[in-house]
């Protein structure tokens, strides 16, 4: 095995004193240190040896320092010693370094405890580097040297690799790559890289590696140069108040960057000051390692002091205010609120009033003051009635927004039994009071209530009262007193009574006395009597200033007594001709009730005769009869059979019902078989003859509708021909306003009136243009030609023809033949009809048969038939 060799170190800190190299010739355990000294040196896991406190020279143990490794694996041990010297015997190294020939090299043989101790030959001494943080320089700062033992027969080159050397951050190391000097070349930041992992190379000239890489370890020994920081600047705590001294409070932290396990970073905690400082200046204190804040005195009092403000100092260097760094923080602690106030109510007497019978009203309002902090349990009143109300009238809920007690109403209170009331009313909150507080007087207050009269409402009683009566009694007939009770007995009232609801009209009430009578006779079959009960309300009314009113049931069963005679049931049936199968099954109805009712004897009545001779009855029980054919053969019909029913009342009632038994051919089955079946069908003759009076009258409704209507499409027809007589143009000489212009304007062609017979139907008159008393152009029946003017000349055969034609034409008006022109002046190409009456055209003309043709023609015949005057 290569030999081993121990370089000096410059001696950078005096707790370091030497790093043993543990040589495990490869196997591979884990290796425990332990020294025999602890209390004065510690020893790390890489083999560092610390003095654990400062050493006076003095001091110095003259036995020399056991080291013992441990193999974890198989406990397997060695030792090897330290010989300690005071610092004058040791030679300080210069710096730069240089190799010391002095140093002892430290071997850990292969071997157990009680071996002898043998030297072992490494290639490489390099031990652990320490470095400060923050140093000054100059830069740059030889550390350490490395050598190889192959260099005294060769020249070797040495290098260095990692983080920090060739690796980011890079330039941090650097070697003389002849010498082997391991230099820093700036300061060390050990928050930032608290230590360095190098590899070491040695190479000859021509690179090739002559010892295999080691890896060198700087670390970077931690300075005092960051000061505590609190993760908050303002910390919030709470402690009840009235708390022992020792209670918790809560607990601070401060982080310092610098290493914890050296007094850097050990930091202390402590009070600089308390506001405000009462009771006492020193009610809270800390643990100046942890950070904890407890109490250490008592008096905490929410309502005096609500909140203190603490000044918290943390200072490194476990405390050492003249080395040490330090820093500050506020706590705040609230003194949270317990319950050492009762409520305590303002008066000790508090007055209220309410009407009787009044419900869920508020009497009076009860208020209290309690120091404990509003709205929490400890100041939420509760309020409890503890007298004054055995019979539990009132309650007192508390007001959530004013703490207030409500002196709440929750039964009627009678003013006729107690007019005032007296409560005593204790006051407590939500949770018990704290330990040793008690409840003062003034948690207890006393509430008067007067209770004020009111009008109220009668009432009857019983209600409802029921009697018992026989049906049938009689109108003016009394049957009970019906009164009511004034509940207000010092108040001088009167009563009245009247009827609220009586369904049948068969009673009446005294308005004075209350008796009622009877206005009818009580019938239990009425319909308005439910299981024999009758149910009638009666009013009583006061006349107090504010009338009230209340109201009883009178319930009147009534007992039945035997007045319904019974009928026969079914009233309608069929039968077959042939007496085999002829059976009718028959029971009697009866509106009364057992033993006024059934059983039943039924009879066939003795007239006519011919009833006994065709039928006979059977009786099959108390309740049914079988009615059948005497006969062997009855001819098809519908016969009405009177038969007599008596009931088994004390007095019995007989009744004549008469039974319609429809009889008719049969099938093998013994079913009808005629199409008649209205009896069966159950139609009787009224109903028929209903239906038939309402199909004439719905007939009637038909016709009249249909004449109604043809009779309006005719006045609608005539009114289209109706012109005003001032405005006919047959019977007056029109005048127009405009003069001149002759029928030389007119769009007419007068020629046809000379010649009717070559005028075309479709050409008569354009479209648009239409007399008032010219009929419509729509379709019309075709009827028979008229026969044209035998003379197209002459105008007089014309008109003739004209008129025999309008009077034969059922659907033309008497005047439809008449044409009337707007000119009557002279010039026209046509002709004028002014010729009718003139010379020219032959005064020998006659024209007196117009007055024959009616009074449309009378003023014609005038103008043209008269004498020259």
């Amino acid at each position: 095995m290569p030999t081993l060799k121990i370089v000096k170190l410059p001696k950078f800190s005096d707790s370091f004193l030497l790093q043993l190299k543990f040589v495990s010739c490869g196997r591979g355990g884990l290796v425990r240190f332990e020294c025999s000294n602890p209390s004065d040196f510690r020893i790390e896991g890489d083999g560092v040896v610390y003095a654990a406190r400062t050493l006076q020279r003095t001091l110095v143990p003259a036995l020399p320092l056991l080291i013992k490794a441990v193999d974890t694996t198989t406990q397997q041990q060695w030792v090897t010693q330290v010989k300690m010297m005071p610092p004058t015997q040791v030679q300080e190294p210069a710096v730069p370094p240089v190799i010391s020939k002095t140093l002892k090299e430290i071997v850990f043989p292969s071997q157990n405890v009680d071996s002898t101790l043998k030297r072992i030959k490494r290639d490489w001494v390099i031990p652990p580097i320490n470095v400060p943080e923050n140093s000054r320089g100059p830069f740059p700062q030889e550390l350490v040297r490395i050598r190889s033992d192959h260099d005294k027969n060769r020249s070797l080159r040495y290098s260095v690799t990692g983080p920090g050397a060739d690796q980011p951050p890079n330039g941090i190391f650097t070697i003389d790559p002849i010498s082997g000097e391991l230099s820093v070349n700036k300061p060390l930041d050990r928050e930032h890289i608290p230590n360095f992992h190098l590899r070491a190379h040695a190479v000859d000239l021509n690179g090739n590696q002559v010892e295999n890489p080691i890896d060198i370890v700087i670390n970077v020994i931690d300075m005092n140069d960051n000061r505590p920081e609190f993760t908050h600047q303002i910390w919030n705590g709470t402690v009840p108040e009235g708390s022992k001294p020792g209670t918790f409070v809560m607990t601070v932290t401060s982080i310092d960057k610098d290493d914890p396990k050296t007094a850097n970073g050990m930091l202390r905690y402590k009070i600089l000051s308390q506001n405000p400082e009462s009771p006492s200046s020193n009610m809270f204190t800390i643990n100046n390692k942890t950070g904890g804040i407890i109490t250490v005195a008592a008096g905490l009092d929410r309502e005096k002091v609500p909140q203190y403000t603490l000044i918290i100092q943390a200072t490194d260097m476990e405390g050492n205010p003249m080395y040490g760094l330090s820093n500050t923080a506020t706590a705040v602690i609230r003194v949270t609120d317990i319950n050492d106030n009762p409520p305590e109510f303002t008066a000790e007497m508090f007055f209220g009033e309410v009407p009787e019978n009044a419900v869920n009203v508020i009497v009076a309002n009860l208020s209290v003051t309690d120091k404990d902090q509003p709205n929490t349990p400890a100041w939420n009143a509760v309020y409890k009635i503890t007298g004054g109300d055995p019979t539990g009238r009132f309650s007192v809920p508390t007001d959530p927004t004013t703490n207030e007690g409500l002196v709440t109403v929750v039964k009627p209170i009678d003013y006729e039994i107690s007019r005032t009331y007296v409560l005593t009313v204790e006051a407590r909150n939500e949770v018990p009071l704290a330990r040793g507080i008690h409840s003062p007087r003034q948690s207890t207050a006393t509430v008067s209530i007067r209770v004020k009269d009111v009008n109220e409402s009668p009432y009857f009683d019983p209600n409802p009262k029921l009697i018992k009566l026989e049906e049938g009694m009689m109108p003016e007939s009394t049957l009970t007193i019906f009164t009511a009770q004034d509940p207000d007995r010092y108040m001088e009232q009167t009563i009245r009574y009247s009827k609220l609801s009586d369904p049948a009209n068969w009673l009446m009430i005294d308005q004075n006395t209350g008796r009622i009578k009877t206005i009818a006779i009580l019938d239990r079959e009425s319909p308005y009597v439910k299981n024999s009960l009758y149910n009638a309300t009666f009013l009583a009314t006061d006349n107090g200033e504010k009338k009230a009113s209340g109201t009883g049931t009178l319930q009147i069963y009534l007992v039945d007594i035997n007045d319904n005679a019974p009928k026969v049931f079914p009233q309608e049936a069929e039968i077959c001709e042939k007496p085999e199968p002829n059976a009718i099954n028959i029971t009697a109805l009866d509106g009364d009730l057992i033993p006024n009712a059934g059983p039943f004897a039924f009879e066939l009545a003795h007239r006519p005769s011919d009833v006994r001779r065709n039928w006979t009855i059977t009786r099959i029980s108390g309740e049914y009869a079988q009615m059948s054919l005497k006969i062997g053969y009855l001819e098809s019909g519908i016969y009405e059979v009177p038969i007599i029913i008596t009931d088994s009342g004390n007095l019995p009632m007989s009744n004549t019902s008469y039974l319609r038994i429809k009889v008719c051919q049969c099938d093998m089955n013994g079913d009808c078989t005629d199409q008649q079946h209205i009896m069966a069908a159950g139609l009787g003759t009224g109903a028929i003859i209903s239906i038939l009076l309402c199909i004439i009258i719905l007939l009637i409704l038909v016709l009249m509708f249909v004449v109604w209507m043809k009779r309006r499409d005719k006045e609608r027809q005539a009114k289209q021909l109706l012109i005003d007589p001032e405005d006919d143009v047959r019977d007056n000489i029109l005048k127009y306003d405009e003069e001149g212009g002759g029928e030389e304007d007119q769009d007419y062609d007068l020629s046809q009136l000379q010649q009717p017979d070559t005028l075309e139907p479709d050409a008569i008159k354009p479209v648009g243009i239409r007399r008032l008393d010219e009929r419509p152009l729509h379709p019309e029946p075709q009827y028979p030609m008229r026969s044209a003017a035998p003379h197209p000349g002459d105008i007089g055969d014309f008109i003739n023809e004209g008129l025999k034609a309008a009077d034969n034409d059922p659907t033309a008006p008497p005047y439809d033949s008449l044409l009337v022109f707007d000119y009557e002046g002279s010039g026209s190409t046509a002709g004028s009809l002014s010729s009718l009456n003139s010379s020219s055209s032959g005064g020998d003309q006659d024209y007196d048969y117009l007055n024959d043709w009616g009074p449309r023609f009378r003023k014609l015949a005038d103008m043209y038939g008269g004498s020259d005057d």
